[in-house]
């Protein structure tokens, strides 16, 4: 008797997400020189991780950046005010051929499955105009969707399992505490080939640059379990000496499934925290509040 077909695992709100659409004839120009990433190396559809910074090199916003077309940008935020962002981008439009735009009915889902057809950097577009990405590692699948009206249900812990998801490969969520106290380096957003030191001006490059080319990073993110979920902002002590911030905190859902798509219940947080990089070995065990911290390698697969 045949074993009947696995149920795929259904779609569910991206409820703290959010799209900034970039549209006309400069999009992509625009995109280029506000950008943190190398946005003319994308062909139509192919999308990567960027940002948006702060002339100091500070990171303002963090997103997925796809290329539609030839006159579309999409920016989709993890955790942004797609609002706020557009009325700061607006500032520097000047003459562009370019309108931002928070498009109103657009949805964004995810689901803990394998893309229908899109693959790595590449997206799809099936034939009832839904977008899709592939968020997958590799080796544990994800898929964003765009749609409009999709009326997928909400559901919290697989919200909370994507996000867990995001933290374990090294991509900071912070929720609303923001990022702009950390410049791309500290972020280790190299990790997600998120940003270029190579493809001209955007606001910080110079700060970018010069830290990438003298070699003065000193600061990169940590991942640790912790058995209490520290707020963002906390301090990450080494005996009574504060050496290290939380950037963003997560339930874990076991380190075996860090898609947690199969797990009932989370297990020890997740804590991304921004540290110093030439820590010993030996150096003493690191704490939050007298909750210690068990050191946790960072994934990798989510590079785009």
């Amino acid at each position: 008797m045949d074993k009947p077909a696995s149920a795929k695992p259904p779609f569910f709100a991206l409820s703290d997400h959010a799209l900034l659409a970039l549209e006309g004839r400069d999009a992509i120009a625009f995109a280029q020189a506000q950008c943190m990433s190398d946005v003319a190396a994308l062909a139509d559809g192919q999308w990567q991780w960027s940002g948006w910074l702060s002339p100091k090199g500070r990171v303002q916003a963090l997103f997925a950046l796809l290329r539609l077309d030839a006159e579309t940008v999409w920016l989709l935020l993890p955790d942004g005010d797609a609002a706020a962002l557009k009325a700061a981008m607006e500032r520097f439009v000047f003459r562009s051929k370019l309108k931002l735009r928070v498009p109103e009915g657009v949805s964004l889902c995810g689901s803990f499955s394998t893309p229908a057809a899109a693959s790595g950097a590449q997206s799809a577009t099936d034939a009832k105009g839904r977008v899709e990405l592939d968020f997958g590692d590799g080796e544990h699948p994800r898929t964003l969707r765009v749609c409009s009206g999709c009326g997928a249900p909400a559901d919290a812990d697989a919200l909370a399992r994507w996000r867990s998801f995001d933290l374990a490969h090294g991509l900071p969520r912070p929720g609303a505490a923001g990022l702009d106290a950390y410049t791309p380096q500290q972020l280790s957003l190299d990790r997600l080939r998120a940003y270029s030191v190579r493809k001209g001006c955007y606001p910080g490059q110079e700060i970018v640059a010069r830290t990438h080319f003298l070699g003065q990073a000193k600061r990169g993110l940590g991942l640790f379990a912790s058995d209490a979920p520290p707020a963002a902002g906390a301090q990450v002590m080494e005996d009574d000496r504060a050496i290290g911030s939380v950037v963003a905190a997560a339930p874990g859902f076991g380190a075996g499934d860090p898609a947690g798509a199969g797990a009932a219940r989370p297990q020890a947080s997740l804590v991304l925290a921004v540290l110093p990089l030439d820590r010993p070995e030996d150096a003493p065990a690191l704490h939050i509040d007298g909750n210690a911290l068990a050191s946790l390698p960072l994934l990798d697969g989510l590079a785009r």
